[in-house]
């Protein structure tokens, strides 16, 4: 499945003429748009607006910019071929978005559209004239700096997943660690997703050893049905000398039966990525050659930045998996709401959760 990076959209929206002044999608809205800049390659991007119908001109027009945390918000939500809600995408943040979503739909792979809308009331389902939507449609690429309407059959029912929610406190003493709090705590939330993953799948999960005294549901995670508790137990660890060690701070590991590894993980954040992919490089020396997956965790707006790191030809070995946060979230969602179970689940089903990391360069 094709996806689509911030750099893709910061790259087009660049190529569209500074000359032009841009009009919004929807023709109620009357006010203009010009660039003023784009900084390669993830943003920002400034521009100006203005609306001569209400007697404002663009040279009172103030500067404004659009961040890059905006503009991977809204390529992260981007399928090929698939209608997008830039407002429910973004909710109320943002009061650029508007202009973002201009800009996009100016650009040559995209289109806006109004698909049906799924009313579904006491059992009684009617399809209504439906919101404005963005599409993706990289093999129909229309002439750069127009807005171009894609008709479509297609209805949305738009009835959102629910949220997912976290019931942990961190170790004693992690306020006073060499890292931001709530960066420190993101990160357990998403071992502890990745935990709750492992245990509907059948897995038995390792947990960095200095993570094992976060306190989940009241209780410390060593404690925790399906926590490996030491990897001297482990027949595909221990015999092998060195691999104890090596594999003592890797964030998260799945075992099977133990016979197999399914996955091998560490959950990064930028900064942390070139460290995580050290840790399981150096996992994988003391370990013979087998199936398994080594696949950094990361968040969406990282994805760039992990695939730059994965593929230096020193971690080529590992072949590296990018499973970024909402994909995480996702899988975890679809397990507690569905009760997916290993039964349920084959590795194909499990792989498209990810997406190849290492590529050439």
């Amino acid at each position: 499945m094709q996806r689509i990076t911030a750099a893709n959209l910061v790259s087009a929206i660049r190529q569209l003429p500074k000359n032009q002044a841009y009009n919004y999608i929807s023709p109620k809205t009357k006010g203009l748009i010009r660039i003023i800049d784009v900084t390669l390659p993830e943003g920002s991007i400034t521009f100006k607006r203005w609306d001569p119908s209400k007697g404002t001109a663009e040279k009172d027009a103030k500067i404004e910019s659009i961040s890059s945390q905006l503009i991977w918000r809204v390529a992260n939500a981007f399928t090929e071929n698939q209608p997008i809600n830039i407002d429910r995408v973004l909710g109320a943040s943002y009061n650029t978005r508007s202009v973002l979503e201009t800009l996009i739909a100016h650009t040559p792979q995209f289109y806006f559209c109004y698909p049906g809308r799924v009313e579904d009331i006491a059992g009684s389902v009617e399809i209504k004239n439906g919101h404005k939507h963005l599409m993706w449609i990289p093999s129909e690429p229309h002439r750069n700096g127009v807005l171009v309407q894609k008709e479509t059959n297609l209805a949305i029912s738009e009835i959102p997943m629910r949220s997912v929610t976290y019931d942990l406190v961190l170790p004693t003493g992690i306020e006073n660690a060499d890292i931001d709090i709530n960066v420190q705590r993101r990160h357990t939330q998403i071992q502890i997703a990745l935990y709750l993953i492992g245990l509907h799948l059948g897995f038995r999960t390792w947990i960095a050893q200095n993570d094992k005294g976060i306190i989940y549901n009241e209780k410390p995670l060593i404690e925790q049905s399906g926590i490996v508790k030491t990897l001297q137990e482990e027949p595909m660890v221990y015999p092998h000398e060195g691999a104890v060690q090596a594999g003592l701070f890797i964030d998260c590991i799945w075992f099977q039966n133990h016979r197999l590894m399914p996955a091998i993980m560490e959950v990064e954040h930028s900064t942390g990525v070139t460290s995580g992919l050290t840790r399981m490089l150096n996992f994988q020396a003391k370990l013979p050659k087998f199936q398994t997956r080594y696949v950094i965790v990361a968040a969406d707006d990282d994805r760039q930045h992990v695939i730059k790191e994965a593929s230096k030809d020193i971690f080529k070995p590992l072949n590296t998996l990018y499973f970024p946060y909402s994909a995480v979230e996702e899988l975890y969602y679809l397990c507690e709401k569905r009760n997916l179970n290993r039964q349920s689940v084959n590795e194909e089903f499990l792989d498209c959760f990810m997406e190849k990391a290492a590529i050439a360069v």
